[in-house]
């Protein structure tokens, strides 16, 4: 058989893991740039600084302690997937950088929701951001699965617990967005609940799993 280009690009699983590391390290950083402490001199006093950053600045303070949240849970559900895979090809490494495209994406998404916090479309738009995060890690493990890209010894349970797990939360962001009708605070809140979930096994204990 000959050797085409599709055949030798992207095969490497630990480059692939190593540009994730990259660019998540980056997402997560540029998160903390759209907190800004107001000018010194405009500041005099304890009860000044408190009001002023501190109180101000917590709109901003909520989505970036939600998306470093968040971007944690989906470097940690990646890497337990591409821990399960032996090597890459192109079309999973392709699927990865869409994957990766969303991550690039949060800091806007969560800037907008910062600053447009009471308004629902700025809500959305985050939504939008973990669909596409979610659906494009799904499409990266069952692409994987399907092309016999998996190590020997992994067995199918972590497959079906993983992509049970992406399903089940994104129903769960669903609704959560579908509160900003309701409240963009209440939307945010339950954001938040669900993170906090995911991280500490709070509560949903069948959802605990790859992430």
């Amino acid at each position: 058989m000959a050797t085409t280009y599709e055949t030798i690009a992207g095969r490497s699983i630990e480059r692939l893991a190593a540009l994730s590391d990259g660019v998540f390290a980056i997402a997560m950083t540029l998160l903390v740039l759209d907190l800004r402490v107001p000018a010194g001199a405009a500041i005099h006093g304890e009860h000044a600084l408190f009001s002023s950053v501190f109180v101000a600045l917590a709109p901003r303070l909520v989505p970036y302690v939600l998306s470093f949240m968040t971007l944690g849970i989906f470097w940690i559900a990646q890497q337990a997937q591409l821990d399960a895979f032996a090597r890459s090809d192109r079309t999973l490494t392709w699927i990865n950088l869409g994957f990766l495209l969303a991550v690039t994406i949060m800091p806007f998404t969560t800037g907008v929701l910062a600053e447009f916090i009471t308004f629902r479309l700025a809500v959305v738009a985050y939504w939008l951001n973990l669909v596409l995060l979610g659906a494009t890690l799904w499409a990266s493990g069952r692409y994987g699965w399907g092309a016999g890209l998996t190590k020997e010894q992994v067995t199918s349970a972590p497959r079906v617990a993983h992509e049970r797990r992406i399903v089940a939360y994104q129903v769960l962001y669903a609704i959560a967005a579908a509160l900003c009708v309701v409240s963009t605070y209440l939307s945010i809140a339950l954001f938040v609940l669900l993170q906090l979930n995911s991280m500490l096994g709070l509560r949903f204990p069948r959802l605990r799993g790859s992430a």
